[in-house]
This record gives C-alpha cells, sequence and structure tokens, in this order.
C-alpha cells in the first residue's frame, strides 16, 4: 500500500457517510439551512482526508465557491442558456 493511500473498506466507509451527511442536508434545509451548509463541509472534509470524490449524485447540489448546499427555488437559480445547464448560486453569485 502506498504512502497516504487508505484501504478500500475506509474509502467504502467515507463514501456511505458523504451520502448520508448529504441526505440530512437534503431533510433539514427548510428548517436549518445553516445546519446543511454544515453538512457540505463535512462532506468536503471527509472526502479531502480520505482523498475520494464526493458522489456524482450530489456533485451540483452544493456550491463550488461557497460550499453551501444548493436548493432550487429557494438559494440558487437552474437556467437553460444554449443547451447548456447553469446554475447560479443565491450566496455567492457564482455560476456553475
Amino acid at each position: 500500500m502506498a504512502r497516504g493511500k487508505k484501504p478500500d473498506w475506509m474509502i467504502e466507509i467515507a463514501q456511505e457517510r458523504m451520502d448520508i451527511l448529504f441526505n440530512r442536508a437534503e431533510k433539514e434545509y427548510k428548517e436549518h439551512p445553516e445546519r446543511s451548509h454544515r453538512y457540505v463541509g463535512l462532506t468536503r472534509k471527509i472526502s479531502k482526508k480520505y482523498n475520494t470524490k464526493i458522489p456524482q449524485a450530489w456533485g451540483r447540489r452544493y456550491c463550488k465557491n461557497c460550499y453551501k448546499f444548493l436548493v432550487p427555488g429557494h438559494n440558487c437559480a437552474v437556467r437553460l442558456i444554449n443547451n447548456e445547464i447553469n446554475i447560479y448560486c443565491g450566496e455567492c453569485g457564482h455560476i456553475m
């Protein structure tokens, strides 16, 4: 095993944790949006610690600039421009 490389079972557990945190962020956004933003931050920390990517299903649900959880109609706008999906973050104005 290379230096810094984590075993596969650790990576699987990290991916499960990231999925759980994003599910909780989605459920709790209406009542506690700041808690949802915290869950995204924790997911990012796990991703960096275990050197894994955030699950593809959740890749466009957080802002890559300010790392806030995005909910269409609440804090982000989804637009179709020239057959391309653009997501505007309502927190920082970043376009993805």
